[in-house]
């Protein structure tokens, strides 16, 4: 799928909260095996922090790097399936914040861990199609995981957001984008419920490797493009092993993915996966690099891009914090602490 008029990422914020809690904290309490967990750590919400706040920072930051007036978005989208109201949305709280109100289109996105990156397709599709000078997608959810299930050692608290324009101002430009989607019900939350349910190993195949590997596949068959040609590639990270899987099936080697591979620090931020791997590679990436991104989201399906680097990154890169700078402010926190963070002690 490309658009009509060539576009891309003008610019793009990152943000994860600062606490963490050390997984052998989580085994300890509910006497699990240590050495069984998927990653070493994941990133918490504060007290005072949700998917709203979360979002606000990173088009902050996203809007200090394109260096445009936020009055000039004309779409303010945000994905998440950790919003903080049922009814009302997120998108027209961060519209506000930002001073894009009022003439915007804002909407809430909801596909799992790809809400994200389909706000990215939508955003692309507005742009490219000539109705909007600029539009804002962002990925972003905190942690949800009921106690003692095996979410609580990866679900984590994060996300990424991109602002696109026309190519002329793009610090990389975004080549093609194809989906791949199934009813696939590997993962869900019914109404009122607390928290979701997955289907355990059923998650990775057929689920994540499914989806994963065929939109992937059918991006670069599209384009003519092979992993060889790409300097980086990004995968949805629920864990550590998933995206290293996926990247040896489809032949890019492990040196290609490792500085997009976020989630053995913070964990699995969700919608924010995939996006905030790419900002990883963003914050290292040079003029003339080619990268590759596929996001996925249970129910299930998958979203993937093609995009290659301007002379425009440069620039704009240290102009807001990376994601590396997130990931070392970090504050260990404690069970209980990250009990009464999550709200997880109910009457």
């Amino acid at each position: 799928m490309k658009p009509n008029k060539s576009v891309g990422i003008i610019g793009y914020g990152a943000y994860v909260p600062k606490y963490r809690i050390q997984n052998t904290e989580i085994a300890r309490v509910w006497g699990n095996d240590p050495n069984l967990v998927p990653i070493r750590e994941k990133s918490v919400p504060g007290a005072d922090e949700d998917s709203v706040t979360i979002a606000i920072e990173i088009a902050r930051n996203a809007i200090i790097r394109a260096g445009i007036n936020p009055s000039d978005l004309r779409a303010v989208w945000v994905g998440s399936e950790s919003k903080p109201y049922a009814v009302k949305p997120t998108s027209t709280i961060v519209a506000e914040a930002i001073a894009a109100t009022p003439f915007v289109n804002a909407a809430d996105w909801e596909f799992a861990c790809k809400a994200g990156s389909e706000t990215i397709q939508a955003c692309i599709a507005f742009v490219g199609s000539g109705m909007a000078k600029y539009a804002l997608g962002i990925g972003v959810d905190t942690a949800q995981g009921a106690p003692s299930d095996a979410l609580e050692y990866t679900a984590a608290a994060g996300g990424a957001g991109y602002i696109i324009g026309s190519a002329k101002e793009s610090l990389a430009i975004i080549e093609a984008s194809i989906s791949y989607v199934t009813d696939t019900p590997d993962f869900w939350r019914r109404q009122h419920e607390h928290y979701p349910k997955h289907g355990n190993r059923f998650t990775g195949e057929p689920s994540y490797f499914k989806h994963v590997l065929s939109s992937s596949k059918a991006l670069m068959e599209e384009l003519g493009t092979k992993p060889e040609d790409y300097n980086y590639a990004i995968f949805h990270q629920p864990n550590r092993k998933f995206p290293l899987e996926v990247a040896k099936i489809l032949g890019f080697p492990k040196e290609k993915i490792l500085d997009g591979l976020v989630s053995p620090y913070i964990g699995n931020t969700y919608a924010g996966s995939a996006l905030l791997g790419l900002a990883a590679v963003l914050d290292k990436a040079k003029e003339g690099d080619k990268i590759f991104c596929t996001s996925y989201g249970s129910g299930a399906g998958s979203d993937s891009f093609s995009l290659e680097v301007t002379d425009k990154l440069a620039e704009r890169k240290g102009k807001a914090p990376s994601v590396k700078s997130y990931i070392e402010r970090r504050e260990e926190i404690d069970y209980a602490k990250y009990a009464r963070y999550r709200k997880k002690i109910r009457a």
